[in-house]
């Protein structure tokens, strides 16, 4: 089986999946964020299997989301905090509560953001940083940047021909992408987009 190598794209969201797109991460990082720092908190407040929570917890660790700390010498045992860039992914945690909650939550919420000093609810939303206008696909539209590669420059040119109603004759033929070899024998190969 062959899969794409999203860690090495120019794809800032390419690149964050590839460190905590699987559930298990986010469910972790979640769990972090409340308070949770021991393998056996995180193995009954998420009913993963040891072996799981093993590997998941040492992905967060090397892609530097979570810090491991000895806490008992025998035997060793050790606790997981949020590292800058762990409690940096809180608002993209708040986004999925909030995206959540109003489309796949038709019994209310059952998580929510309040404000620490009065207990008020409060909606997540994203706002330009710079004016406080709220983000919205009205207003706002996302572009490559100048680190994008040939590969993201040609889906956004694509995305935005067909957007425009210039579709008709094109063939999504993006420059060749990464992909590895899932078999087994570990050997990276070069490869086109799937079209």
């Amino acid at each position: 089986m062959k899969r794409t190598d999203v860690g090495t794209s120019c794809c800032p969201v390419a690149r964050s999946l590839s460190h905590v797109g699987e559930w298990w991460s986010i469910l972790i990082l979640r769990d972090a964020m409340i308070g949770l720092t021991r393998f056996d908190e995180f193995e009954k407040s998420l009913g993963i299997a040891p072996n799981m929570l093993t590997r998941r917890l040492a992905s967060l660790v090397e892609a530097g989301l979570l810090e491991r700390v000895q806490y008992q010498d025998r035997p060793p045992r050790y606790e997981y905090f949020l590292t800058e860039a762990g409690k940096a992914f809180r608002p993209v945690l708040l986004a999925f509560v909030e995206w959540g909650s109003r489309y796949f939550a038709p019994e209310g919420r059952s998580v929510q953001l309040v404000e620490r000093a009065t207990g008020r609810p409060v909606r997540v939303g994203m706002v330009d940083l710079d004016t406080g206008k709220p983000v919205d696909a009205r207003d706002y539209v996302i572009e490559p940047g100048p680190a994008a590669d040939d590969h993201l420059r040609y889906c956004f040119t694509y995305g935005k021909t067909k957007r425009r109603g210039g579709d008709t004759g094109l063939k999504f033929a993006p420059p060749s992408i990464s992909v590895v070899d899932d078999d087994g024998d570990g050997r990276a190969r070069r490869g086109k987009a799937r079209t």
